[in-house]
């Protein structure tokens, strides 16, 4: 193993290894301490899995690789998420706090993580064109075959409006959205993307490695951080609330926007350096991945996993999570409107993120409904505007892939140098 990878995976492990002592200890400490100091675990688990994950590409291609890597870069939500799923199953205490996390990674992966790979992204493409005497390109483009990723995420999109609709998640419901992340992942692994992978980092390290080294040193990594996020996403998810009270803060709050801060960090760490390295079109490609994966199998194991911890066949949502979950579902609405024309403009990234950062001063459920309405009138005019690469976009998921050139024709800001 290169001393590099060694060192940075010493750094990682002596990050987790307090939180680790603590609870195989059964030492129990202040609950702002715990959460400091199991949110350090989940996030260090979460780099050491990112690597694992990107390096993974090595050994599967095309499009599935993508979507494999976008899964397991959220797997530390995963545990956060469905552990507050089943423990509402048996505490109707933790109700409220089971879609919480899954509506604040959603936005956040959306209205803070797609700007900021755009707009990174841009800034390297119009370096690189004044560079070469060029014009700078005006957005990001994306190549034809992100139609399938789009189309998937149109249709969980579309689909996620009957949640607030039915005021809970049946059984059922999650069930067809289990299913349809399987169709996603099938489909995505039939897609040829006509290329080798690029890795930066510590993956980069790995990915040079003897394929028998590279393979068990992936396994290694793939235990060694689930180990690791196992033993902290109950005391991570359990100290977020509880250090709510102790601290005089919403504990929702804390539970939405702090638990995702924390296990996404990786992903959008490695997504920004896919960016600085002139891959912006992989780099929003992982991203959008993500989104597909949270609105289909994070949101439909969530029912599952509350009756699983003795709750009912429905997980039941209260008025605060109904107005959530329609806010998600409007920007997520808008978020696809925007990328219909596999274009992803500057000024677009703007507008999401100052869209995302409004709802921190809009609190009240009234202002959140008129921001939700915004995002749809926005959502629905881009989808006029685009009308033509609706059907194209929606029959994706379903027709046979065909490898296709980018579509714009103009300086690409998502190719490589």
């Amino acid at each position: 193993m290169p001393a590099a990878l060694v060192r940075r995976v010493l750094i990682c492990l002596a990050v987790a290894a307090p939180a680790l002592v603590v609870r195989l200890s059964g030492t129990h400490l202040w609950p702002v301490a715990e959460m400091l100091l199991y949110g350090a675990a989940v996030v260090a688990a979460a780099f050491l899995l990112a690597w694992a994950a990107e390096a993974a590409q090595k050994d599967i291609s095309g499009a599935l690789a993508i979507a494999l890597l976008a899964l397991i870069a959220v797997l530390p939500e995963y545990a956060v998420d469905l552990y507050y799923a089943f423990r509402s199953g048996s505490d109707p205490e933790y109700l409220h706090y089971a879609a919480a996390n899954m509506t604040g990674s959603n936005r956040l992966l959306l209205g803070f993580g797609w700007p900021l790979v755009v707009i990174v992204g841009l800034v390297v493409a119009r370096r690189a064109a004044r560079a070469r005497g060029a014009r700078a390109p005006r957005f990001l483009a994306l190549p034809e075959k992100s139609r399938l990723d789009i189309g998937f995420l149109a249709i969980f999109g579309i689909v996620a409006f009957a949640i607030p609709a039915m005021g809970a998640i049946p059984v059922w419901f999650g069930v067809a959205l289990v299913i349809g992340f399987g169709l996603y992942l099938w489909r995505a692994g039939r897609v040829d993307d006509g290329g080798d992978e690029e890795f930066v980092g510590a993956a980069a390290l790995i990915a040079g490695m003897p394929t028998v080294a590279r393979r068990v040193t992936v396994g290694a990594l793939f235990v060694g951080s689930a180990a690791i996020i196992l033993l902290s996403a109950e005391p991570f998810a359990d100290a977020l609330v509880a250090s709510g009270s102790s601290l005089g803060i919403d504990s929702y709050f804390l539970v939405q926007w702090l638990a995702p801060l924390a296990s996404e960090a990786p992903e959008f760490i490695i997504a920004v350096m896919f960016a600085l390295r002139g891959m912006g079109a992989a780099a929003i490609g992982t991203l959008i991945a993500s989104k597909v994966n949270q609105w289909s199998l994070l949101v439909g194991s969530l029912p599952l996993a509350h009756l699983a911890g003795g709750g009912t066949a429905a997980l039941p949502l209260d008025a605060r999570q109904i107005e959530e979950f329609v806010l998600t579902a409007t920007q997520t609405l808008l978020g696809v409107a925007l990328l219909l024309a596999l274009r992803f403009h500057g000024w677009a990234a703007i507008a999401l993120a100052a869209l995302f950062a409004v709802q921190f001063f809009v609190t009240d459920t009234t202002g959140r409904y008129v921001l939700s309405a915004i995002q749809a009138v926005l959502a629905v005019t881009l989808l006029v505007v685009n009308r033509h690469a609706i059907l194209p976009t929606l029959a994706a998921p379903f027709r046979r892939a065909r490898p296709a050139p980018l579509a714009p024709a103009e300086p690409v800001a998502g190719m490589r140098s």
